[in-house]
């Protein structure tokens, strides 16, 4: 397998206010591909805890503070719970998938923006516009594509997923916060896990795990999973199975 030495270029390598924990202050080197990121080095790069915004990488590098954990599930060993499989199960009455390119329209934008401000992730109710939703997610550096839920011909739900030679990445997911009593979050996590077993891809990343961050706690549901814990991949296995955590992976992670 032949990786090419990286080309990034940083843009911006400065403290800035942590998005994921009050006071906090943080560091996440942006950092720009000059070319293509091959499937291959997808899958390096995500295994080392690397994440995308637009056409841009970066990596959590704060100073005092390590509980930005890259999180990860070994998709050929998960098997759904029976709440699990109640969801999916609902879900597919109610909702019609597509999977396409990436696209982004006035319906895209107008999605993102109500989510964030309902489930509060934006800082005084600001918006973004079509350019920058464009900018954000439409624009990337890796092989991506979009999974959406529709109820008729209403915008339910957008997964924004990159995909590997044997991984995928869940980008971004936004919905309709108005749904409630339907698990559409989860229903579009368990709907990315079968598509992966579909597919044959072994792992699907869920982003960064932040313990102390209320919007992340939900992936550490999804379990068995894995953790980027000191440069290692660490095992956590569902509670009534195993309280244990064990090492899966003996070397640490190298740097791209």
């Amino acid at each position: 397998m032949k990786i090419h030495p990286p080309t990034d270029i940083v843009i911006i390598d400065e403290p800035e206010t942590c998005p994921y924990l009050p006071g906090q202050v943080a560091r996440m080197p942006l950092r720009m591909p000059l070319r293509k990121i091959g499937l291959n080095e997808t899958d390096l790069r995500l295994a080392q805890g690397h994440r995308r915004t637009g056409e841009f990488v970066y990596q959590t590098n704060c100073a005092n503070c390590q509980q930005c954990q890259a999180i990860r599930i070994a998709v050929e060993d998960y098997e759904f719970s029976a709440n699990q499989r109640r969801v999916l199960n609902k879900g597919n009455r109610l909702y019609k998938q597509r999977m396409n390119d990436l696209l982004g329209d006035d319906q895209r934008v107008a999605l993102f923006n109500l989510h964030r401000k309902q489930r509060g992730l934006s800082k005084n109710d600001t918006e973004i516009d079509l350019d920058e939703y464009l900018w954000g997610f439409v624009k990337s550096c890796f092989r991506s594509f979009e999974i959406t839920y529709w109820t008729d011909e209403e915008l339910k739900c957008v997964a924004i997923c990159d995909l590997g030679a044997s991984s995928m990445s869940a980008v971004y997911t936004f919905y309709d916060p108005f749904l409630k009593g339907d698990s559409i979050g989860t229903y579009s996590i368990l709907k990315q896990i079968e598509f992966c077993k579909q597919q044959k891809i072994k792992h699907l990343y869920l982003g960064y795990f932040v313990q102390d961050c209320s919007h992340m706690v939900y992936k550490s549901r999804f379990t068995p999973h894995e953790r980027l814990v000191d440069g290692q991949w660490v095992l956590f296995e569902r509670p009534e199975k195993s309280e244990r955590k064990r090492s899966v992976t003996t070397q640490p992670c190298g740097n791209v």
